[in-house]
């Protein structure tokens, strides 16, 4: 019985301190940053990694995404950011089978590339800044290529951060790593 109650308080514990975190990251979001250079992919990332029910993993942090963008507008592209937002939560899924530093790597650097692909494909369909021909397309995936260095080294940040600091939580707070092997 006591060990039941153990992993419950575990598990309770497991999503308080992952949706604390993703809740801190999203405040962050709203900080004065250089362009591009924002926690959204990272707390993607680590929301399908971290958090047990899908529903919840998807939901959460896009309420958090919605929320800041209240305070910071909304634009046109703001479907297209909503969607490569959820796509890098379904690659933190991925993410379940084993949060290596070498798979949190690859699911940080594919998220970085499949955000780069379809914001910048919506900045030359829907705005006009370039024109709607593929060396138009190829001159916006160029002019856009800065802003991509900086959302891979904004999610590399915050994925250290949050990874690092739940690995460390894990390694210092005994129910939440009972907890998270309970899962995996």
């Amino acid at each position: 019985m006591k060990e039941k109650l153990f992993k419950k308080d575990g598990v309770l514990l497991q999503i308080v301190v992952s949706l604390t975190m993703i809740a801190l990251a999203a405040a962050l979001r709203v900080m004065p940053h250089p362009w591009n250079f924002t926690p959204i992919g990272a707390m993607a990332l680590f929301a399908g990694a971290l958090v047990r029910d899908r529903r919840i993993a998807l939901a959460f942090p896009f309420l958090m995404l919605v929320v800041s963008d209240i305070f910071i507008g909304f634009n046109v592209l703001e479907p297209l950011v909503f969607v490569s937002f959820l796509v890098n939560v379904f690659i933190g899924f991925w993410l379940r089978r084993g949060r290596t530093p070498v798979r949190i790597g690859a699911a940080t650097l594919l998220g970085a590339i499949q955000f780069f692909l379809v914001t910048n494909f919506g900045v030359w369909m829907f705005l006009d800044t370039y024109p709607k021909t593929a060396a138009g397309l190829l001159t916006c995936y160029a002019v856009g290529l800065p802003l991509f260095w900086n959302t891979l080294a904004g999610d590399v940040l915050f994925a250290t951060l949050l990874f690092g600091g739940y690995a460390l939580a894990e390694r210092y707070i005994l129910r939440l790593r009972e907890s998270t092997v309970a899962v995996h």
